[in-house]
């Protein structure tokens, strides 16, 4: 292999190939088909079967597709820079890259690793992973890559469904370390696209009920009330209607007034809460 330098491979927000400063030019629609799904096994072997649906997706495969497969496998060896980027075994073909090269690789890394932490209570481990995570995705949370979502439709959606709970994941650790302020702002531009999260907007609740905003909760599940009505026809689920609960029991701030001398006779009852 020529050098030491490793492949670097964007499939988020955009395609590019790069190795060290250089990016490498990867042309036209089939042979970057076919660096992208090699790259998602993330140097795993891929058969020439899975590889011939990915790049032959949408158009009529060609007659001889063992044939045309390994001249476009020709046709990235030499856009590599050497044949060992690309090797044959008797299972099909891999690419020669580290799965952390492999932005799309390393995004569910993160977000696998930094949703562990979160479980595990490790607050400050799973906000820095799931800070990385979320600054790899070039994309609006939700939206498939378009890299991906031709070459391989099943790692698309779940790139985009990982995306959106790694934002929620980010923000339910920022929320528990004191950082309610950015937790409530990337929850309301989460919320913005996808009015009908509920565990979003249950923390959103939480993220402004900490400031001290209780008016913005109780008009924002009033919203997310309205949306689950509109789009799926159901009600609130147990934890958003909790949060709903506790914000109508508590008590607003009272406002500022002058001194005054205390009232004689008995100090009136206190109302309880119904929800308490």
């Amino acid at each position: 292999m020529d050098g030491d330098t490793g492949l670097r491979i964007t499939l988020l927000g955009g395609f590019q190939v790069s190795r060290g400063d250089a990016v490498l030019p990867v042309a036209g629609a089939r042979l970057q088909a076919l660096v992208v799904r090699l790259a998602l096994a993330g140097g795993r072997v891929v058969a020439p079967g899975v590889l011939a649906d990915a790049i032959w997706a949408e158009e009529q495969p060609p007659a001889d597709p063992a044939h045309a497969l390994q001249a476009l496998v020709s046709r990235l060896r030499r856009t590599l820079g050497s044949a060992d980027r690309v090797t044959q075994t008797t299972g099909g073909y891999r690419l020669a890259v580290d799965p952390d090269d492999v932005d799309a690789l390393r995004f569910e890394r993160l977000a696998a690793a930094g949703r562990d932490r979160l479980r595990a209570g490790d607050r400050h481990a799973a906000a820095a992973m799931l800070d990385e995570a979320v600054a790899l995705w070039a994309d609006p949370p939700g939206a498939e890559p378009t890299a991906v979502a031709r070459v391989a439709p099943a790692a698309a959606t779940r790139l985009a469904h990982t995306s959106v709970e790694a934002v929620v994941g980010l923000a339910d650790a920022e929320l528990s370390l004191g950082r309610a302020e950015d937790a409530a702002a990337r929850l309301t531009a989460l919320l913005a696209g996808h009015p009908v999260h509920e565990r979003a907007a249950a923390l959103l609740l939480d993220a402004l009920a900490a400031q001290g905003r209780r008016a913005e909760a109780l008009a924002r599940y009033e919203q997310v009330r309205a949306a689950l009505a509109n789009e799926l026809g159901t009600d609130p689920g147990t934890a958003l209607r909790d949060r709903h609960a506790r914000l109508l029991c508590a008590e607003p701030p009272a406002p500022a007034v002058e001194a005054v001398p205390p009232a004689t006779g008995p100090a009136p009852r206190r109302a309880i809460c119904p929800h308490r």
